[in-house]
């Protein structure tokens, strides 16, 4: 494989991920991981991704106020609209971070009155000039990896509190393995954000759809809805409909 192809592989797996680590790529594209660091640190330079110890990252996910060509930014705009929809007046809600949660919360109505609670400076940052909505932000280490706080400070505050929904994004679902990530700090927030929850609404491209990491986060069973850009009823969401998992 040439370079400028295996550069191309790379950088869409990192968008679409949006964090890998070396030691995947290594054997997803069959080279060494001296290879692959070395592609890394070329493409850091270059500006395209963010490198990190142990592998890399989106810039449209680590500068999310920055950039203006987030990947996949439409579909990621036709899921926030089908999640805000589901906000309603009075709920306690709880998010994660991403991109798709900070367009979801870019697009709430200057009239929705809602509590929000979240894991991501960005998500509060970005309510915090909202009328009606009280923002709390969730405190603990923060992960400068993924802009969210972590860590077991987290894990303790979510066990008092019980949410009406839960928003969160997801590295990879399928049928079979569930809710995957590939960050252990972030799985157990997430186990923990899925336990308080009445219901749980996973955002996903249609293109993480069948895609797994290393770390389960949940079983399908454990989710309510699964928010997609695609329309409800089409073919690639099939298998997920007879899981009985609601399809927006």
């Amino acid at each position: 494989m040439l370079k400028k192809e295996r550069h191309a592989l790379i950088i869409k797996e990192i968008n679409l991920h949006n964090k890998v680590l070396s030691s995947d790529l290594a054997l997803r594209l069959n080279v060494s991981e001296d290879t692959i660091r070395r592609d890394l640190n070329e493409m850091d330079e270059a500006g395209t991704i963010v490198k990190v110890h142990g592998g890399a990252l989106s810039r449209s996910y680590h500068y999310p106020f920055q950039q203006n060509d987030i990947y996949a930014g439409d579909a990621k705009k036709e899921i926030a609209k089908k999640a805000m929809s589901m906000i309603k007046d009075g709920m306690v809600v709880l998010t994660g971070g991403g991109t798709t949660v900070l367009q979801m919360v870019r697009l709430l109505p200057d009239n929705r009155t809602a509590t929000i609670f979240t894991i991501s400076p960005l998500v509060a940052l970005q309510l915090a000039d909202h009328p009606l909505i009280t923002v709390i932000l969730i405190g603990g280490q923060f992960s400068k990896n993924s802009q969210v706080c972590v860590g077991t400070q987290v894990v303790s505050y979510l066990h008092e509190i019980r949410f009406d929904i839960c928003f969160l994004g997801t590295n990879g679902i399928s049928i079979g393995d569930g809710v995957t990530d590939s960050d252990l700090d972030i799985v157990q927030v997430k186990k923990a954000m899925i336990n308080a929850s009445n219901k749980v609404a996973i955002m996903c491209v249609a293109e993480k759809l069948n895609t797994v990491q290393r770390m389960r986060v949940c079983q399908l069973h454990q989710i309510h809805c699964l928010i997609t850009d695609l329309q409800p009823d089409d073919n690639a969401l099939h298998a997920y409909r007879r899981e009985n998992i609601l399809l927006y």
